[in-house]
């Protein structure tokens, strides 16, 4: 891929350590793993390199321990999630430098797989401590970044460590990278964005990059209520920041003047109450009752946007339309989704979805799969939409 080097232009790996940065930070509930993603993600290049020879050191770190040493945040028990879905014997270190992890890397033989202790235990991991970063480095002859999900974050294990040995992206790296690209890089047009979400205060830096990208910005959800009152729309009881009225205002002039198209609701699904099974009715926007909160955008709207994912050859999402979480305000996500779905099964659409919530409601979709890549990388996956330079992705650049 121009400007990464990847695993394919890693000729000889055999009896080689490769220090492998991984993003383990997997939901744990009584101290079992309840969402094995993460592992399966990095298991192509897990297996790859372990297949080819190497000795594969697996970094990562787990939860928020700043740096201390914290029992609930030991990597242990994610080497034993790890070799079931690995289907390979993982060995675990107690630490990620010294000599607990000097005496377990040089136990190793080639093919064989370790997991250091989480590199967070460690206070020069966070502050990108050059010493920390050599330290690591010590332990390796190669390193790979495999966790595009930790690339916004400038530390030791994903941008120090890539300036001390020879560095290539993962598969995974390369695979998001790759759709990122595709996504809003160089991409087919017309592109169309789809951003929802409860509030535009977390999106403002995101939305003000993509008027000046896409051909079409589909806003839902909460956010799209600041919109609609910023336009002098009454949207009732309605989550709103009025506060930002003038933020809103200003994307919607940036809109005009890169000739983006800003589609918002035309008419919604209101209650009274939000909670599974609420009386619900579908309103003009402009008549949306005082007492009842837009959950959901209603048909025409739903129409307007399928319009346009029919327009479309590249869609980048982040957010649902509506509530999608509770019924019967789920309808415009679920079938916005399955719609930009079937267009991608069908070699009409590239098709790049990211964040936790967008995750959710695609896989409640039942369309997670196919679409052309969706990004588990939450944080990463944002500040990428939103234009800036991701530290540990610049760090592998030729």
């Amino acid at each position: 891929m121009a400007g990464f080097k990847t695993l394919d232009d890693l000729a000889e790996v055999a009896g080689k350590r490769v220090l492998v940065r991984v993003d383990l930070n997997v939901p744990v509930k009584d101290g079992a793993v309840t969402d094995f993603t993460r592992i399966e993600r990095v298991a192509p290049t897990v297996i790859e390199l372990a297949d080819k020879g190497a000795k594969v050191i697996l970094l990562a770190h787990f939860g928020r321990p700043k740096g201390q040493r914290v029992a609930e945040a030991s990597l242990d028990p994610i080497a034993r999630a790890a070799e079931q879905t690995l289907g390979r014997q993982v060995q675990f270190a107690a630490d990620c430098v010294g000599k607990a992890a000097e005496d377990a890397v040089a136990a190793m033989t080639p093919g064989t797989i370790l997991l250091l202790e989480n590199t967070r235990f460690h206070p020069g991991e966070e502050k990108n401590d050059p010493d920390f970063a050599k330290a690591l480095a010590n332990n390796g002859d190669i390193y790979v970044n495999d966790a595009f999900s930790a690339a916004h974050r400038a530390h030791a294990s994903t941008e120090g460590l890539a300036r001390q040995l020879p560095s290539y992206a993962g598969r995974t790296m390369q695979a998001e990278l790759e759709a990122l690209e595709k996504g809003l890089g160089s991409p087919a047009r017309p592109v169309v964005a789809v951003v929802g979400g409860a509030k535009v205060s977390t999106k403002i830096d995101l939305l003000t990059n993509l008027v000046k990208k896409v051909d079409a910005l589909v806003i839902g959800g909460g956010m799209a209520n600041t919109f609609l009152a910023a336009r002098g729309t009454e949207v009732g009881a309605s989550l709103c920041e009025h506060d930002l009225a003038e933020t809103a205002k200003q994307i919607m002039i940036d809109a005009a003047t890169a000739g983006c198209a800003l589609i918002l609701p035309a008419d919604a699904v209101v209650a009274r109450k939000f909670e599974a099974g609420a009386e619900s009715e579908t309103v003009d926007i402009d008549a949306v009752p005082g007492d009842s909160m837009i959950l959901d955008v209603g048909p025409k709207t739903l129409e307007k946007v399928i319009e346009w994912l029919d327009r479309a050859k590249t869609v980048v999402w982040n957010g649902p339309l509506g509530a999608f979480e509770i019924e019967p305000f789920d309808v415009a996500t679920m079938e916005a989704a399955r719609h930009a779905a079937q267009r991608t099964r069908e070699g009409l659409l590239v098709s790049v979805a990211g964040g936790g919530d967008t995750v959710a409601a695609l896989n409640k979709a039942g369309v997670a799969d196919d679409f052309t890549y969706v990004s588990t990388a939450g944080g990463a996956f944002l500040e990428w939409m939103e234009g800036k330079t991701l530290p540990g992705v610049a760090a592998l650049t030729r």
